[in-house]
């Protein structure tokens, strides 16, 4: 018998693996998203998180960012 999931392939570097990573430790076991780590630069996650993690992954991205001033 085959078992299949639903989800979503996400293909990171590795210090953005640990920043996904590190938001669903923080969260109580029954929130937790990430059903399978593959390896260093693939996560396997529940398709309901999505957005979220889009706007966290940006809002991530913008605070490290450097514009240099005009």
């Amino acid at each position: 018998m085959v078992n299949a999931l639903k989800g979503i392939l996400i293909e990171c570097d590795i210090p953005m693996k640990q920043f996904i990573v590190s938001i669903n430790d923080q969260l109580p076991n029954a929130q937790k998203f990430i059903i399978y780590d593959l390896d260093d630069t693939h996560l396997f996650v529940q398709p309901h998180v999505a957005d979220m993690l889009q706007n966290k992954v940006k809002d991530f991205l913008d605070k490290i960012t450097y514009e240099k001033p005009a």
